[in-house]
Parts: structure tokens; sequence; C-alpha cells
């Protein structure tokens, strides 16, 4: 297996080949006037498996249709050299949010981002806490592989948390199934009682309300959970709701922070106690966390990735990362 990086994703994703065990192959990067750029590997891929990582997170160098066009380009490019299997390993899968038409002539970004991977020769997707998978997997027709950074906070949060009495809470109804599933993990994780509660959110024209929270997390140490923190708004208004509820202590755990302001707000925020994300989208956040000290913490998920890409390249299932970190086998 064959791994290339383009540049935009080089820091997260040679993290990713070193855990995987591998080096990121040679690829010749050039770009031109008005934005126009060449991807060429400089090795042969011929019958050779290949995977491109690249996350599709806005960054200085990049805005996220370039990085997505960058990614189709590659793919395509290594097709034409001949690999036999071209896969896409995407730590933050932009576009996702919109899954689903909740007005007239809606567009299904999910669909279509499906259908350009593939029709530019992509065999197979690893992906990373998309906002809604079973959208995600009716969307494509080749095989999708979804982790979750679930175990890896479950494992944190039993550890930092140990001895306390423990709440997880969904920040909207739409997330229920996720705090769920994290709920079960770190009650096995932690052997103790979990329990599990939301709040009630609702969006209309673009404005969010919430408030109402429905479940018990008085006296215990809450575990606000969601997939995304964009600004930082609906898990501070979880995490207002739990206090007010006579919460213990509020952590707010995200996988995806693609907007780093949004971090800023949860910062400053009374009610929680602290934060916890994860760097999928690429960036560095070594400068918030000096300035948040320990109200944020980064866990990388170039571990859990570098796993499955390995167990992908011993034809091993994915299967064991998906219930606890580090998996059992």
């Amino acid at each position: 297996m064959l791994l290339f990086v383009p540049g935009e994703s080089r820091g997260l994703g040679g993290a990713i080949a070193a855990a995987a065990g591998a080096e990121p192959a040679p690829l010749e990067e050039r770009r031109f006037e008005r934005g126009e750029f060449k991807l060429r590997p400089l090795v042969s891929v011929r019958d050779r498996d290949v995977v491109v990582i690249q996350t599709l997170s806005a960054g200085a160098d990049a805005p996220i249709a370039d990085r997505f066009v960058r990614l189709l380009f590659l793919l395509m490019g290594l097709r034409d050299a001949g690999a036999r299997r071209c896969s896409a390993c995407v730590p933050y899968l932009a576009f996702a949010r919109k899954d689903r038409r909740t007005q007239t002539r809606d567009p299904v970004h999910t669909r279509y981002v499906a259908e350009l991977l593939e029709a530019a020769g992509l065999h197979r997707l690893l992906a990373l806490d998309v906002h809604n998978p079973a959208a995600l997997d009716n969307a494509f027709r080749v095989p999708v592989d979804h982790l979750s950074a679930l175990p890896m906070f479950a494992d944190h949060f039993a550890r930092q948390l140990a001895g306390a009495p423990l709440a997880v809470v969904s920040p909207d109804v739409g997330g229920i199934k996720r705090a769920q599933l994290f709920r079960e993990q770190l009650a096995a994780r932690s052997r103790a009682e979990v329990t599990l509660a939301f709040v009630e959110k609702r969006r209309a024209a673009g404005i969010v309300t919430s408030g109402v929270l429905a479940g018990d997390v008085a006296g215990r140490s809450v575990i606000v959970i969601d997939d995304l923190c964009a600004s930082g708004g609906t898990l501070v208004r979880a995490a207002r709701a739990c206090r007010a509820a006579g919460a213990e202590a509020v952590f707010a755990a995200a996988t995806h922070a693609p907007l780093s302001e949004g971090l800023d707000v949860l910062a400053a925020e009374p009610a929680l106690t602290g934060s916890v994300i994860t760097d999928s989208v690429g960036e560095d956040f070594t400068a918030r966390v000096a300035v948040a000290g320990s109200r944020l913490q980064v866990l990388s998920v170039a571990p859990l990735l570098g796993a499955a890409l390995s167990r992908m390249r011993e034809r091993r299932p994915l299967a064991p990362l998906l219930l606890q970190w580090p998996p059992a086998d």
C-alpha cells in the first residue's frame, strides 16, 4: 500500500502515515497562476493499492473547495497511472452536514460528494465521525469505513474523571444515538453507572433556540458530546442547561473543530469546566492550548487512523477500533 499526502495535509497526514508504519510516497506538487495546480506521483503505482490522506477543512493555504478538487484530481491521476485500487482517508469530510432535503429544492451535498469521488475512481472511503453515518452509507456505492473518536473520548474521560458520578448529554435530539453509544463505551471503560440526557434544540431561519434539559445530571460530572464544534454556541447552551440542572462539572467533547474561533468561545465560557477536541481538521492548536491551559485538550486521531490503515493493509477487520481504544486485539 502506498500513501500519498498533499502538502496542505502534510502535518496530520504525515502523523497518520507514521502511525501506520509507513512514509508518504513522494509526490510532485506544482502550483500555477490563477490557482491551477499539478499533482504527480514520483513512484510507480501500477497494480498497487494506494491511499490518499486529505482532510477537507479550510486552512490559510487552501480553502475547502481547493482541497476537495485536489483530492479528486490526485485520485484520477493515480487511477490513470495504473493504480489497482484507490482509497481515501479523510479525517474531516466537508459538506457532510447537508445530508437531506429540509426545504424545497434543497441540495443533498453528501450524495454529490459521493458521486464525484466515485467518478474519480474511489474504491474505498475511510472517514471519521461524519454528521450522519447512515446518510453517508446510503450516498456511497463503494465500501465506506466510518470510524469514530468516541472510544478515544471514553478512554480519556474514564481516566480523568475516575470515581466521579458521570452523565453524558447530547446537545440536541439528533445526537442522541451518538450520545447513547458514547455512554455505553464510557460505562464499560469506567465500570460505573452513567446517566444519559439531552437538550432540546430548535433551528428556524438560521436562529437556534434551546434550553430544556431532559435527564438527570444533578451532582454529576457531565460530558456534552457532539461530532463538531463550529461557533461553539450549541455546546455552550447545553453546558448552561446542565449547570442550571445542578451538574457538578461540565466538559464539552467534539471530534471536529473546523472553526478555531469556536474554541475561544468554549474556553471563555464559565459554565464549562473544560473542552476536549481532536486534531482531525489538521490545524495546529498549540497556541490556543497554551492560552486556554487545562481548559482545552487536543487528542490526536493519527494513532486511530494509522491503526485503521495498517489493518486495511493486512486485510484485518476495522471493527475492534469502533469498540474501544486501544483496541482489544
